[in-house]
């Protein structure tokens, strides 16, 4: 195997972490311990590389091609932690807590999630990473950012939980969310379609599939900051109503009504949906229902079958996983329950659509976005990593670092089709006749 193994870098700087005071181009590593490294990344399939101060060495299959991403060793015993526990979310917390950096593509990085579980070691193996391979301090330990998981939905847990995620800044959101601020699958019309205009796309594409009319009410389920009943109110000339269980989105929801001029015909109130009263002519939910939980599927159907009048109209949009029962004990799962949504769980489209079914729906339309979000993902991934140094006026790096990782990794999940995007449009199951066209010309026909 051609590889690159060890190569002092430019002069300049510190003399690496391990390396004895003035030899700076030394590598930190005694050769069994880069012969162990380079067979434990054998496997990979490209070139990553590793710095620590001036050494720096390439591992991969094709590791004699340039890296398509180094890691950055801040904390020396971070790669040894990493190793020994194979544990991706153990490299999510390096990152998180700047005891590594990448450089280069960080989505090729996050890669190794795939590759870290696939290690094999035996006991010896792990004797040489404890003894050679930078073993860490007396005292040292990992740290934890983790937050408690919630699993019973109550409406105390869900407001909390809602808080943790959407009360972090209404400024970092805006930094590299659209200017009408939709945190939700964008549509993309083509290539050359802006995220803006995708995300307004979307909004009209949802209010032309619920077949809004001037006058008709509508209610929207987790309205974030008001961006859908916003554009219905102003296109559509309906009545609309928005709840959310987030203080912050609610303020900023209501000035940016007031501003726009629209108190007559939108409001938006800080409430459960079990909570909601009234009948509504549309119903939207929008990026909301992953955080009902499985076991209160039933409850969240059959509560928006309450609100809907007959022949109304129901939009259920939101992510599914390929496997059932998504948020009990999986990497992504785990990661994002600890990180990013202490309530988030999925499940298949399918066992979705037999939940509404059984709480007397009658479904219309399925369309998959899948790849939309990818794209979406993407998007906000390029416009916070612009906006970094803006970022840190309102949040931590911790923080930044989070979120960043969070959408790279889901964006490529919804790539490999690990997680859906499904908007499902739906009337309750009364009798007579369906309250849509006889064909799904009228969602694409424009107004």
């Amino acid at each position: 195997m051609d590889q690159e193994l060890m190569s002092p870098t430019s002069a300049g700087g510190a003399p690496p972490a391990g390396a004895p005071e003035g030899e700076a181009g030394s590598a930190p590593l005694p050769p069994a311990g880069m012969a162990l490294l380079q067979r434990l990344f054998a496997a990979y399939p490209g070139s990553m590389g590793l710095r620590l101060g001036h050494w720096s060495a390439r591992l991969g299959r094709d590791a004699q091609q340039p890296p398509e991403f180094t890691l950055v060793l801040n904390e020396p015993t971070a790669l040894r932690r990493l190793l020994l526990g194979r544990d991706p979310l153990r490299f999510a917390e390096a990152y998180f807590t700047q005891q590594i950096d990448v450089e280069g593509d960080f989505f090729a990085a996050l890669q190794l999630k795939d590759h870290l579980p696939e290690l094999t070691l035996s006991w010896s193996d792990r004797l040489r990473l404890a003894v050679r391979l930078l073993a860490p301090p007396p005292g040292a330990a990992d740290a934890d950012l983790r937050s408690s998981g919630v699993r019973r939905h109550t409406r105390a847990e869900n407001k909390a939980a809602i808080a943790f995620h959407y009360d972090l800044s209404n400024d970092f959101y805006a930094l590299w969310l659209d200017p009408a601020m939709v945190y939700s699958c964008a549509y993309y019309e083509n290539d050359e379609t802006s995220l803006a205009q995708a995300q307004w796309s979307k909004l009209d594409h949802i209010c032309r599939k619920l077949r809004l009319q001037p006058g008709e009410e509508l209610l929207d389920i987790g309205c974030g900051w008001g961006a859908l009943v916003m554009h219905a109110a102003r296109h559509y000339g309906v009545k609309a109503t928005g709840i959310t269980l987030s203080e912050r989105q609610l303020a900023l929801a209501r000035e940016r009504i007031e501003a726009a001029g629209l108190q007559a015909q939108v409001e938006v109130r800080l409430c459960d949906y079990r909570d909601m009263t009234g009948q509504f002519d549309k119903i939207s939910s929008v990026g909301m229902f992953e955080h009902v939980g499985l076991k209160n599927l039933p409850t969240y159907f059959n509560s928006v079958h309450r609100l809907l009048k007959p022949a109304g109209l129901f939009l259920n949009h939101g992510i599914t996983h390929e496997e059932d029962g998504w948020g009990q004990d999986t990497l992504s799962s785990r990661f994002i329950n600890r990180y990013v949504f202490p309530d988030g769980e999925l499940d298949r489209a399918s066992n979705v659509m037999r939940v509404m079914e059984q709480e007397r729906f009658e479904l219309h339309d399925v369309e998959s976005l899948r790849m939309h979000y990818a794209r979406t993902l993407r998007a906000w991934v390029a416009r916070l990593e612009a906006g970094h140094d803006q970022a840190l006026q309102y949040v931590d790096e911790a923080h930044y670092r989070i979120w960043r990782l969070y959408m790279a990794a889901s964006a490529l999940e919804f790539e490999t089709g690990e997680l859906g995007l499904y908007q499902i449009l739906a009337s309750r199951r009364d009798g007579g006749p369906a309250p849509v066209p006889l064909t799904r010309r009228y969602m694409y026909e424009p107004r």
